[in-house]
C-alpha cells in the first residue's frame, strides 16, 4: 500500500501532525485506542496548554531549537481549536488550561481534524522492518494478524519516550532515529516523585505544603507531598528535572520569608504555648512532630523560652532543608523522559532530519522536555504542526482545510 505519509504514534504529536499534514497519510499505533496519555492526563481532563508558555520553560541540549516552532504556533492557536470544536475549559493556577468536563474531548477534536483532513488510523498495529530505498520509505506492519507493506514518501517518528512503560511507552523512535544516522542524547525519567531510604517519610504520607524547591540551578515554589517512598507533588517533579543523582535538592518550608518575624510576634502575645503548638499554626502537625527527628534538631518548651537565635537557627535549617534523595520512581511514573534525538540533526522550522529527507520527529521522542503544567502538550501541538505543514509543502500541496 502506498501513502504520502505515515505517522508511527498517535498520540498528541502523531494526530495533530496528521491533522495538518496533505496527501494521503496513515497513522498508526500499538495500543487499542488513540490518545492513551491525553486521556489520563490531568486526572483525566487534560492540562492541554499554559498560557505562559516560552522557550524557556522547555529543557534541551540546543535551548533555542524549540523557538521557531512555538512561535509559530502558540497556546491561543491551540485554544482558538478547541473553541471551534466546542470544548469547554477553565484556567487554574499558573496559567494551566483543563477541559471543563473530560480529556477525552481532546482526542475526539484531533480524531475530528484528522478525519477532516482524510487521514486513516490503523491502531493494534505493530511496526516491523524499516528502510528506504532512495525514493521512499518501506515499512513492514503487523496488524490484525496478518503483514502489510507500507510505502511512504514522508516517515514520522511521535512515539513519544520511555515514560509509562505500561501504556506500551519503549524508545523504537531512538532506534529508529539512530538507523538513520541521527544522534540520540542519553535519556532519563523527567517529572518523577523522588524516593528515598524505606520508611523516612512514612509518618508524613499524605501530607502536603507549599515549599520551595531548588536543584541544578533552578528553583520552583509549588506544593509539595510526602509519601510512603518519598517525595511528590508539583514542586518535586519539576525539580527531578533538573536534579542530578547523588546530589541534595534544597527545600525552603518558608517559601514567603515570614516564620522568623512571625514567631516573635507569637511569642509575646502567646509566649506560654509550646513551641511546637505555635509552629503547627504555620506548618502541618504531622511535620512539625518530625521536625525534631528529620532536621536533627530539638523543639523543646515554651515559644517563650527561645531567644531570638533559636528562632533564628530554627527557621534557617526550615528554610535550607537539604535532602539527597536515593533515586527517583524511574520511568514507571515519570510523566515525561529527559534527552531523545538530538535536534543538532533536526530542522528547527520541519521538523525534517537533515541526514534523511522525508524524516520526521516531534513531541517527545525529542530532546525537548517542557515543565509540568501543560507545556509538554504546546510541544506536541507546535511541533506536530511544524512538520504537518513541512511535509504539505514537501508534497507540493495546500495544507487541510480544518476547523481553525
Amino acid at each position: 500500500m502506498q501513502f504520502d505519509t505515515l505517522i508511527l504514534g498517535a498520540g498528541a504529536a502523531g494526530m495533530m501532525c496528521a491533522a495538518r499534514a496533505a496527501g494521503r497519510t496513515l497513522v498508526i499505533d500499538h495500543a487499542k485506542a488513540p490518545g492513551e496519555k491525553i486521556r489520563i492526563s490531568g486526572g483525566g481532563r487534560c492540562n492541554f496548554t499554559n498560557i505562559h508558555t516560552e522557550p524557556a520553560n522547555f529543557l534541551s541540549g540546543n535551548p533555542h531549537f524549540c523557538k521557531s516552532a512555538l512561535g509559530r504556533y502558540s497556546p491561543w492557536d491551540f485554544v482558538a481549536l478547541v473553541d471551534a470544536h466546542n470544548i469547554a475549559w477553565h484556567e487554574k493556577t499558573l496559567g494551566q488550561l483543563f477541559c471543563d468536563v473530560t480529556a477525552k474531548d481532546i482526542i475526539t477534536m484531533l480524531r475530528a481534524e484528522m478525519t477532516r483532513a482524510g487521514s486513516e488510523l490503523w491502531l493494534r498495529t505493530e511496526i516491523g522492518e524499516i528502510s528506504h530505498d532512495g525514493s521512499a520509505f518501506r515499512v513492514t506492519l503487523s496488524r490484525e494478524g496478518r503483514t502489510q507493506d507500507i510505502t511512504a514518501r514522508n516517515l514520522v517518528l511521535a512515539t513519544g519516550g520511555k515514560s509509562i512503560p505500561k501504556m506500551g511507552a519503549t524508545g523504537i523512535a531512538y532506534d529508529i532515529a539512530r538507523r538513520f544516522g541521527l544522534k540520540v542524547t542519553p535519556t532519563r525519567a523527567g517529572l518523577v516523585p523522588f524516593t528515598f531510604p524505606e520508611g523516612r517519610f512514612a509518618a508524613l504520607s499524605g501530607t502536603a505544603l507549599p515549599v520551595r524547591a531548588a536543584a541544578g540551578g533552578a528553583t520552583f515554589d509549588e506544593a509539595m507531598l510526602f509519601t510512603h517512598r518519598g517525595l511528590s507533588g508539583p514542586a518535586m517533579l519539576q525539580i527531578s528535572s533538573y536534579w542530578s543523582e547523588g546530589t541534595p535538592i534544597a527545600l525552603d518550608l518558608d517559601p514567603e520569608g515570614r516564620l522568623y518575624e512571625t514567631l516573635r510576634a507569637q511569642r509575646t502575645a502567646s509566649g506560654r504555648h509550646k513551641l511546637t503548638t505555635e509552629l503547627a499554626r504555620h506548618l502541618p502537625a504531622r511535620l512539625v512532630a518530625a521536625l525534631p527527628e528529620q532536621l536533627g534538631m530539638p523543639l523543646e518548651g515554651n515559644l517563650a523560652d527561645q531567644n531570638d537565635a533559636r528562632l533564628a537557627t530554627l527557621c534557617a535549617a526550615l528554610r535550607d532543608w537539604q535532602l539527597t534523595p536515593g533515586g527517583t520512581e524511574g520511568y514507571r511514573t515519570a510523566e515525561v523522559t529527559l534527552g531523545g534525538i538530538d535536534t543538532d540533526g533536526i530542522a528547527s522550522k520541519t521538523m525534517e532530519a537533515r541526514s534523511q529527507p522525508g524524516l520526521y520527529a516531534i513531541g517527545e521522542a525529542l530532546d525537548v522536555t517542557g515543565w509540568l503544567g501543560g507545556y509538554n502538550f504546546q510541544w506536541a501541538w507546535a511541533s506536530g504542526v511544524a512538520a504537518g505543514q513541512a511535509i504539505s509543502a514537501r508534497l507540493g500541496a495546500p495544507r487541510p482545510s480544518s476547523s481553525w
